[in-house]
């Protein structure tokens, strides 16, 4: 049996007289690789931000492991456990790839970032943060500055800085945007290598992607929840193949 890492109950966000996301009930199995799928503006990111507690609910509830997160900060979150990227890449181009690997770890020295310091006092994390990088297939790339890295790699290393805090739930905004077929197939396969004792959640529009690592599915239409269930029940879903429309709705029963 799988119990619940996460959980949504009539979850809803309004800005202004326009619901982004409404009455949303999610449920988020313990070790699964679980996808919230949707047309553009179905309110997905919006469902992220809430859940991370970037923002707000209007109304509704959020627990982590049976327990009510709803007034949490973003921090308090991450703390928890829950960890999140976002769509657009964010590494610090300047530093190496072991370096910014090593901001992540610097949270377990019990003390602040240590940007003022000096190289020599930070080795002391040199050795997970390989570990990391090797996790994710590039601790040959640990001296490369950032800044030179290609678009599929840089993800790559989000990915090695969001283990560096040790989550227990992840959370992935479309982790394949704007790649081409090789850096698809190397980030799907790393998303799979790294989910081993730890829990998914990922939005993602390439249907392929969800498909082949998927354990569950959740597809979200104008701020509701659509249909659940695995990769089969939700592409033979009439209303899915509806709300994806044309050439979507075509890669869904492919």
């Amino acid at each position: 049996m799988h119990d619940t890492i996460l959980e949504a109950r009539n979850l809803t966000k309004d800005f202004r007289g326009f619901t982004a996301v409404s009455g949303l009930n999610l449920n988020v199995r313990r070790g699964d690789i679980h996808a919230l799928i949707g047309p553009n503006g179905a309110g997905k990111t919006t469902c992220f931000n809430l859940l991370t507690k970037f923002l707000s609910p209007t109304s509704g509830k959020i627990f982590l492991n049976g327990a009510d997160i709803t007034a949490a900060t973003a921090s308090q979150v991450a703390c928890k456990g829950v960890v999140r990227s976002f769509q657009i890449s964010a590494v610090f181009p300047e530093l190496t790839v072991l370096e910014n690997v090593r901001i992540g770890l610097q949270r377990n020295l019990g003390t602040s970032f240590h940007f003022w310091k000096s190289t020599s006092s930070l080795r002391v994390l040199n050795d997970r943060a390989m570990q990391l990088l090797a996790d994710v297939n590039m601790d040959t790339l640990a001296d490369v500055p950032a800044a030179d890295l290609p678009y599929g790699r840089k993800r790559a290393l989000e990915i090695a800085t969001t283990l560096s805090l040790e989550p227990q739930l992840m959370l992935l905004d479309e982790p394949t945007q704007g790649m081409g077929h090789e850096d698809v197939y190397l980030v799907t396969q790393l998303i799979k290598k790294v989910s081993s004792g730890r829990t998914v959640l990922m939005v993602e529009h390439n249907m392929g992607v969800v498909s082949s690592i998927c354990d569950r599915i959740s597809v979200m239409q104008r701020g509701s929840m659509l249909a659940e269930g695995t990769y089969d029940d939700v592409s033979r879903n009439a209303d899915v193949i509806s709300a994806y429309m044309g050439t979507e709705a075509r890669s869904l029963t492919a």
